[in-house]
């Protein structure tokens, strides 16, 4: 009986630690994101009044919705998914893409192509700071207009 309890014992520590190693594994953008128009830079400007970005977990990889709204009081939405391979996938709603590739490149930070038209418009590079509150999104480029784009916008945690 008690050889029976000490391995089933076992059995649930082993169990809760693989369980608890794979959600360590998980991709640590997953989650609703405000920005923080005060730590955010924009060229060209002006900034937007807000933005939300919200990654979830779907059955085709990664849902990224974004909702705000421009300087100029106009709401903004636009989504894509993605399983952060790199393949092109249709982004909807977008103003300076119609399709987006991310990439995953660890589990706190990937790379994405924008492309208007299979033109390459805008990359962006992604970070979650390490106490996991901040995510930084770098972007470089040519957006709609011709502009060109050299942002860093910074998110809160949600």
């Amino acid at each position: 009986m008690r050889k029976s309890l000490f391995v089933g014992a076992l059995v649930v520590c082993a169990v809760m630690v693989f369980s608890s190693s794979v959600v360590l594994a998980a991709d640590n953008w997953l989650g609703t994101w405000k920005l923080n128009v005060g730590r955010s830079k924009y060229s060209p400007g002006p900034a937007p009044k807000s933005l939300t970005l919200k990654y979830e977990a779907s059955q085709g990889g990664t849902t990224l919705t974004t909702d705000g709204v421009t300087a100029a009081g106009k709401a903004t939405h636009s989504t894509y998914t993605s399983k952060f391979d790199g393949k092109d996938v249709p982004w909807v709603g977008y103003p300076d893409a119609d399709t987006s590739a991310p990439k995953k490149t660890d589990d706190n930070s990937f790379e994405n192509v924008w492309k208007m038209g299979g033109k390459v418009t805008i990359t962006s590079k992604a970070v979650v700071s390490m106490d996991g509150k901040t995510f930084t999104l770098s972007c470089t480029g040519k957006n709609a207009k011709g502009e060109t784009v050299n942002t860093n916008e910074v998110f809160d945690k949600q």
